[in-house]
């Protein structure tokens, strides 16, 4: 028997609001303030409830990849279907593309906040 259920993902960010629209964007997922610390934590639910929070953190200080003088932590992979055109509107939400791209199956970008994330289509 489980100890535990519906784990969820938090990322610390500086502007939890922000960070949320833009993940909420990227996946067509509704954004919403939770709990009492409303300025503070964000949340994103899909329709087969995942759930991605968001904490903004005081001094945040942004990961650093490839280097592990800041190292990343965590990161999201999310598939597409055409990694072309995921691009273009994960670019126009206000992500960066990396300059190192070590695969052709996934790219790799940065989130507003500076979290490595990547578009993968396997």
């Amino acid at each position: 028997m489980a100890i535990a259920r519906w784990p969820n993902v938090v990322i610390d960010c500086p502007d939890a609001k922000a960070l949320a629209g833009f993940y909420g964007a990227l996946l067509d997922w509704p954004v919403k303030p939770e709990g009492n610390a409303v300025d503070h934590w964000y949340e994103i639910r899909g329709a087969e409830g995942q759930v991605i929070c968001f904490q903004q953190v005081e001094a945040y200080r942004a990961p650093e990849w490839p280097g592990q003088e800041h190292p990343q932590q965590m990161h999201l992979d999310v598939v597409v279907d055409d990694l072309d055109e995921a691009e273009a509107a994960t670019l126009a939400l206000g992500a960066t593309k990396h300059e190192l791209q070590p695969g052709t199956t996934f790219r790799v970008f940065l989130d507003p906040a500076g979290h490595p994330f990547c578009l993968c289509v396997s």
